[in-house]
């Protein structure tokens, strides 16, 4: 349909408009997209053989959905997707604060202005784009703010009565007729405020201040909400709940290898920062672990969720350690270190809950242990398994390592060493050369030094080595000449 050429209601009558409303809109779309083999929901990843589907058979069904889970599970992301399921334009009688339909129109404005123009009355196409509606509910959120209210500037203007439904000043709901309306964190809402819900999701129509108004709003409702074990603050009242068609509990990226797919898609670097920083695919993989630890951690409270924002902004982070590193040494390029992740502790710190252990240990060691744990988890997929009992004398693929740190008593690894005092530092560690090229000979040359010094804060998290952080950087020793030192 040419909507250029179409510019009054005679005119869309003409052209054979049917009316139809959003969910049928919403749901033919969504059967066009299954059926040609289009992704529906892109760029969202994890969700394929879970959510989505859900998703899917709720927009079918004609329901208002809520989209249950934690912090950080893209449930915001999935609603804006919503709108590519919406006709491109849709039209509405022009000057309508609410949307009207042409065919079908509910406010007095509207009714009016059509019985005087007639077929003549002006159309306005809006585009899908302008179709998506948001509230972040809050305590303070009132019924005026959501639904409407009587204005008196507007009384006073047009000489009306209080009594007049001409006077109402109509909220956002009203105001997103034939719109997407989310409503996130939906608990929040007080239970007063969620009882004026009722009738919009049921009947469809809506009370301002005691007026005998009845409007047939036509909506998609989405919310979303953390479990309610969690928001304290409050909870979906039990007849609202029944009002909600779908429930929809969403979840965490359960791979690494999604989680890095989420991470450098939305991850925010300039062409710049990719250029000048090199990252191994062990150390995207080691920073998406410390997501994961994060999520099993006993200082953390699970109840809450770690958001995947975390290992967006620890991704930023580490880029931006090793780009100012590079650029206080004045390179053009760098690659990625295992102390530059120390870097990405003030991206864990704010965005982590901790339970009573973990405020007595403080935000930042909880951090560090997270990257500890995050190293030992991951250490025995590259290299043997050390054991925890040993016999004394038995030789270990470690032994003549741990030997070199012995007779050597050790090496200071600065933060911001240059890439030429790096490489040779780790390369005076013969034995560790030579146990990569033992048991990771595949490895490609830029990721050598990372997996070097991976092994070496292995070697440290199974207590074969210690590490000391001194002011501009990490010493390690042997463990026992370290004991000694401090005597």
């Amino acid at each position: 349909m040419k909507i250029d050429t179409i510019k009054t209601l005679g005119e869309l009558k003409a052209k054979g408009y049917q009316s139809k409303s959003i969910k049928d809109e919403l749901r033919n779309n969504l059967r066009e997209k299954i059926k040609t083999g289009k992704p529906v929901f892109e760029g969202v990843h994890g969700f394929e053989n879970t959510v989505i589907p859900e998703l899917e058979r709720a927009i079918l069904s004609r329901h208002n959905i809520n989209l249950l889970g934690l912090r950080g599970q893209a449930k915001t992301r999935l609603a804006r997707l919503m709108i590519e399921l919406l006709d491109e334009y849709m039209p509405i009688v022009a000057g309508s604060e609410i949307n009207d339909d042409p065919l079908k129109p509910i406010s007095r404005f509207a009714k009016d202005l059509i019985e005087v123009e007639g077929d003549k009355t002006p159309i306005q196409w809006i585009h899908r784009s302008e179709r998506f509606f948001e509230k972040l509910a809050t305590p303070d959120v009132t019924v005026a703010d959501l639904i409407g209210d009587v204005d008196p500037i507007k009384a006073a203007n047009l000489k009306l009565s209080y009594a007049d439904d001409r006077v109402i000043h109509f909220g956002m709901i009203p105001r997103a007729n034939r719109c997407i309306f989310v409503i996130n964190e939906l608990p929040d809402l007080q239970a007063r405020i969620q009882v004026a819900l009722f009738n919009i999701l049921q009947e469809g129509d809506i009370q301002i201040r005691g007026f005998k108004l009845r409007m047939p709003l036509d909506m998609q409702f989405v919310f979303t909400a953390n479990p309610e074990d969690y928001t304290n603050r409050g909870s979906i009242v039990t007849p609202l709940k029944d009002r909600i068609g779908s429930q929809i509990l969403t979840h965490y990226p359960e791979t690494i290898k999604i989680a890095r797919t989420i991470t450098e898609q939305e991850a925010k670097l300039d062409q710049l920062q990719s250029d000048a920083v090199y990252v191994p695919s062990l150390a995207k993989d080691l920073l998406e672990q410390i997501v994961f630890e994060a999520r099993e951690s006993e200082y953390i409270d699970n109840k809450s969720g770690v958001s995947a924002r975390l290992s967006i902004t620890a991704f930023e982070n580490l880029l931006s350690t090793a780009e100012r590193r590079a650029l206080k040494s004045g390179l053009d390029k760098t690659t990625v270190r295992l102390s530059d992740f120390m870097g990405i502790i003030p991206a864990i710190t704010g965005k982590v809950e901790l339970v009573y252990e973990g405020e007595q240990e403080g935000a930042a060691v909880v951090a560090q242990h997270l990257i500890g744990d995050a190293i030992h988890t991951f250490f025995p997929a590259y290299f043997p398994k050390i054991e925890k009992l040993e016999k004394q004398d038995e030789k270990t693929a470690y032994s003549d390592l741990i030997e070199w740190f012995f007779a050597e008593s050790g090496f200071e690894l600065l933060d911001d060493a240059t890439n030429e005092e790096y490489k040779s530092i780790l390369d005076s560690i013969t034995p560790l050369s030579v146990l990569i090229k033992k048991y990771q000979p595949q490895i490609a040359n830029e990721d050598v030094y990372f997996m070097k010094e991976f092994v070496l804060w292995a070697l440290v998290e199974y207590d074969k080595l210690s590490k000391d952080r001194i002011s501009q950087g990490y010493q390690f020793s042997d463990i026992y000449g370290n004991y000694i030192n401090k005597l």
